[in-house]
């Protein structure tokens, strides 16, 4: 593909080279397209839909669709946050999300979306699933009551890791993440907190024990600047964190391990 090649976002001019999709570009110029399943690190997913963008008449995924010279894409429409807002309300009460008690809270990317998109509360009837919390690894804690099905940590686990620690089992409304060990616990499997597995849940379903409030809320990544901001929306990999001693955690933080 020629030098200078580009399409338009909303509007904006936005080159790409060979090979980029719609998101890559788009990130790499600053601008926001709503989503939770993409990663920089990771492959092709298209799993949340909330990237989808319309152009030239149809719709399709923002991380799956390849830029295309001429091509005049439109994203953030009231028809189409119209449609996100009801995904991410559907993600909300399929769940347990409690966003106030959450130790994700402020660094959330579900909560962070639904905040740049306008939701409250929410629409339809919450399901208040029983879902097993698993604190068997001695790094780490498993919250399938937070799980949104992204698939970031099955890929992650696959791609980056290459332990294939998680996948998707079940259907429909049965769909729940599993682990690969004899068990079905974390603490059985060959899961590290160093993994790049471990770090990048965009909610609360994988967390490290013992630093749950190492950052204090109202300081964290979503506190400071909203998720549309450019800084904020580039998803950087986080350094693994060496885990902190019993001896050293606060007795707050003790409780939850």
């Amino acid at each position: 593909m020629s030098a200078g090649a580009s399409f338009t976002l909303d509007g904006a001019a936005v080159a790409f080279v060979e090979g980029e999709t719609i998101m890559q570009a788009a990130r790499r110029a600053g601008h926001y397209i709503p989503h939770l399943c993409w990663h920089e690190r990771l492959g092709q997913s298209g799993a949340c839909r909330l990237c989808v963008v319309q152009l030239d008449g149809h719709f399709a995924a923002a991380c799956t669709t390849p830029a295309q010279p001429g091509l005049e894409v439109r994203n953030r429409t009231p028809e189409l946050d119209a449609r996100r807002l009801l995904l991410l309300q559907m993600l909300f009460v399929e769940g347990n999300h409690f966003c106030p008690s959450c130790e994700k809270s402020g660094a959330c990317l579900l909560q962070a979306t639904a905040y740049e998109l306008g939701m409250l509360g929410p629409q339809f009837e919450e399901f208040h699933p029983r879902r097993p919390v698993d604190a068997s690894h001695p790094d780490c804690w498993l919250d399938l009551n937070r799980c949104i099905l992204c698939k970031l940590c099955v890929r992650a686990s696959h791609e980056v890791d290459r332990k294939d620690v998680f996948a998707i089992g079940g259907h429909g409304i049965g769909c729940h993440l599993i682990v690969d060990a004899p068990s079905g616990l974390l603490g059985a499997s060959r899961f590290a907190a160093g993994d790049f597995a471990a770090q990048v849940c965009p909610v609360g379903a994988i967390l490290p024990k013992r630093r749950g409030f190492a950052v204090p809320i109202g300081a964290r990544r979503y506190d400071l600047a909203p998720v549309s901001a450019p800084a904020a929306a580039a998803p950087a990999a986080p350094a693994a964190a060496a885990p902190v001693s019993p001896a050293a955690a606060s007795p707050r933080a003790q409780e939850r391990t």
